[in-house]
């Protein structure tokens, strides 16, 4: 068949035709010459096309029937409005392209998260899920590679996740030692963990896998972010923290960023709030955990191990706050902001939704255990003499401060059980000891009861039997708390003659309890200070007449010390208060003896 052959005989047909073809031809830009040609540059024409608008052409009403090129294409436009079906052809499209994407980690940081007024997504990978949200789109490309590398999709996506989350971690616009993300980085982090929600609630995320993922790269997370995979449901923090082999290494890391977010709590004010709901946070959990009562066979240990972290964590970061006190940093030093922000985290707030458990309150013994027992290096003597730079007023206000906060829990008759229970089972640090009893005392109304009664039952049990720890106890108690002043506890004066001045005491019960009592008073003669000698001088303990000379020879002792000290009896004049009398002569401590610093005694 020639090329003209298929042109219709016809007249009019061919007349018709030949002025479609023109009006075909100008807008596709052919040319008008050969029919055959123009009709081969429009695309969907065919030669039974072409006949078929010959036969309209020949027909006589053929006239008032013939469309234009342009509601041809209106035709077509009609044809192609969105529907269910081209949304499946648009969406097939997308995931071809996303399939090309290389780099898969880099795909999770480009890809924005679901916008917030769409709904939850729910079901499983079928047609009833939103197939259009970001993190159907990446599922699927992210099942398509597993596929292709024949890995398990959940392996693949816990470790492109992971990937993308250092990513974001490292990717700070001013590289520094802290801990907090910064706005563009909790933008990216928010959206990667939509999709790691997404994956996760469609069984395509391994919670396992992607925190040992972590682990191998642990100095690079931050601990806000850490954080917000448990605020967001993807991997709790106890869950993270077991899945590491290495519990020392991870007491480690938790210790350092700790005490990093600690120490640049005041320099991000604008973070304020962040930074006390991540330290919020991290306590509540290790307080629950570390502190919970586990028994029968789920205590093994697997059940341990976050226990001890918890613990150790907790412990460690009391003892750099307790050591840095006692070293008297500077007010505005960073490891003395980290001590004030340390202790901010014992607040209500904090232990508000525990407050009901028992974790609670044994981690508040737990915790005054460790301050009364920390580095006992003080001997009695060294009390003796140190104990007035030890009351409330001179106590460091972040150290009373945390005692305060530990009393919240326990009342005043659990607080001097624990005490005794503390002072009978171990070495103690008489400064935190005696300065706990001066904020006891001017917390509780009732402490001065409390504290008559326990050194009452003390002082019957060392005159029973001999016992010198319980007359020491009895002693440096009865005078720290007097040093708060008599509107909270009874002068030693008056203590002392109430307690010996009569023959009601127990030091009359026989002579083997006045020698005890004279052998306890002599020993204490060389660190005394002079308040307190010339106390046992002026209101002396009552003694038979045949043993008088027992009482002699401690006055004769004690007036001897006074007159090395160049310190008169009769100067002490009206100065019984010995809370707010100040000694005429203050004598050198002796070599040895630790020295005081301002405000705050040396240890």
């Amino acid at each position: 068949m020639g090329r003209q052959s298929w042109r219709p005989a016809n007249g009019k047909a061919a007349l018709a035709a030949s002025q479609w073809e023109g009006r075909a031809g100008q807008p596709m830009g052919g040319q008008r010459g050969a029919g055959g040609r123009s009709c081969r540059q429009l695309p969907g024409l065919s030669m039974s096309g072409s006949r078929a608008l010959a036969a309209a052409a020949s027909d006589p009403g053929s006239g008032s029937c013939r469309r234009t090129w342009a509601e041809l294409l209106a035709g077509r436009a009609q044809r192609q409005k969105p529907g269910p079906e081209r949304g499946r052809r648009v969406l097939a499209a997308a995931l071809q392209l996303l399939r090309r994407h290389v780099d898969l980690s880099q795909l999770l940081l480009e890809v924005d998260g679901p916008r917030p007024a769409e709904p939850a997504l729910s079901g499983g990978m079928d047609g009833r899920m939103d197939r259009g949200s970001p993190g159907a789109l990446v599922g699927s490309a992210l099942r398509d590679q597993a596929s292709r590398l024949g890995v398990p999709v959940a392996v693949l996506s816990s470790h492109t996740v992971a990937s993308s989350f250092v990513q974001i971690c490292a990717a700070r616009a001013e590289p520094s030692r802290g801990v907090l993300l910064d706005p563009e980085q909790r933008k990216k982090l928010s959206s990667l963990l939509e999709i790691a929600g997404h994956l996760l609630a469609h069984s395509m995320f391994s919670r396992l896998t992607f925190c040992q993922e972590l682990w191998k790269v642990q100095d690079s997370l931050l601990l806000e972010a850490v954080w917000r995979l448990q605020i967001q449901n993807i991997v709790s923090l106890q869950e993270l923290l077991e899945s590491h082999s290495d519990v020392q290494a991870v007491v480690a890391w938790l210790f350092r960023n700790l005490r990093c977010l600690c120490e640049q709590t005041e320099d991000t004010s604008q973070h304020v709030d962040i930074t006390r709901a991540v330290l919020s946070d991290f306590v509540q959990v290790f307080v629950l955990r570390g502190f919970q009562k586990i028994s029968g066979p789920r205590r093994n240990v697997e059940a341990e191990q976050m226990p001890q972290i918890a613990v150790a964590v907790l412990q460690r970061m009391l003892l750099f706050a307790l050591e840095t006190l006692a070293a008297g940093v500077q007010e505005e030093s960073k490891a003395h902001k980290a001590v004030r922000c340390w202790f901010s985290g014992f607040s209500g707030h904090t232990f508000h939704s525990i407050i009901s458990t028992d974790s609670s309150k044994r981690f508040f013994r737990h915790t005054l255990t460790q301050i009364l027992t920390h580095q006992p290096v003080l001997k009695v003597s060294d009390a003796v003499q140190m104990q007035r730079d030890w009351s409330f007023a001179r106590t460091h206000p972040l150290l009373t401060g945390l005692y305060r906060r530990l009393f919240v829990l326990l009342s005043p008759e659990e607080l001097v059980g624990h005490l005794q229970d503390v002072l009978e089972t171990h070495e103690v640090n008489w400064q935190h000891v005696l300065s706990c009893v001066s904020t006891m005392v001017i917390c509780f109304p009732g402490a001065q009861r409390l504290v008559t009664d326990w050194v009452t039952c003390l002082l019957a049990r060392a005159f029973e039997s001999f016992d010198l720890d319980c007359m020491v106890t009895v002693f440096l108690v009865v005078r720290q708390a007097a040093l708060e002043g008599p509107s909270v506890f009874p002068s030693y004066a008056d203590w002392f003659q109430a307690s010996f001045g009569s023959s009601r005491g127990h030091h009359c019960s026989s002579k083997k309890a006045l020698v005890f009592l004279f052998k306890f008073l002599s020993d204490l003669v060389p660190f005394e200070a002079p308040r307190y000698l010339q106390v046992h001088i002026l209101h002396p303990p009552l003694v038979p007449s045949k043993y008088r000379s027992l009482l002699t020879d401690y006055v004769s002792l004690a007036k001897t010390r006074l007159a090395d000290l160049k310190v008169s009896v009769e100067n002490m004049g009206l100065y019984e208060d010995l809370s707010t009398a100040r000694d005429v002569t203050e004598s050198a401590p002796p070599p040895g003896i630790p020295g005081c610093g301002e405000g705050y005694p040396g240890v």
